[in-house]
């Protein structure tokens, strides 16, 4: 049962999109994945909530974390066979984990921390809060985007991730990111 949970083996340089809601991290995706003519990996979580949402008005709960970490890495795995040279991924299981652990009490459940854990990526891109907010039916903390970036931030330390911050417009942060990109690439 635990596999659909890993990773599969992949020569591809691997990249995630990381930080709290509302921060760029899905136009970035696209606009990396067209940059580079690769594939980018949607945030799983996203459809899945917004179905959620549509058929029975409720956000979130603790029991559908592991079907959204499933889906995630399901996306990952067929996208990742299909990619040259680059994977943008617009999320990952370290990032639902985090989110577990902000919404409900510190808690996670352990399959999903063993492969939030577990899953490896070449670099990680987190998003500061300097872009304005956008209200959806999923996003619900416009006013702890500071706790919550420096959560973020701290998971990103704590794991040894390599990772690089990007702020400023989207120009900027598409060029810090093309520029880091690049490195991993040579």
């Amino acid at each position: 049962m635990e596999e659909k949970f890993k990773q599969e083996p992949s020569d591809l340089v691997k990249v995630v999109l990381f930080g709290p809601e509302s921060t760029g991290k899905t136009t970035l995706s696209k606009q990396l994945a067209a940059h580079y003519g690769t594939l980018w990996v949607p945030e799983y979580a996203r459809e899945y909530l917004q179905n959620k949402w549509d058929r029975e008005q409720k956000t979130c709960e603790p029991h559908d974390l592991l079907p959204i970490a499933e889906g995630q890495m399901r996306s990952e795995n067929e996208l990742a066979k299909k990619a040259k040279d680059l994977l943008i991924c617009d999320t990952d299981l370290l990032e639902t984990k985090v989110y577990s652990e902000a919404y409900y009490v510190g808690n996670c459940d352990p399959v999903l921390e063993k492969y939030a854990l577990e899953n490896t990526y070449d670099l990680y891109f987190l998003t500061y809060i300097d872009i304005p907010w956008i209200k959806d039916d999923l996003r619900d903390k416009p006013d702890e985007r500071q706790r919550m970036f420096a959560y973020f931030k701290d998971t990103l330390e704590k794991y040894n991730r390599n990772f690089v911050i990007l702020k400023g417009d989207r120009s900027l942060r598409l060029q810090t990111a093309i520029q880091a990109i690049n490195k991993l690439l040579k």
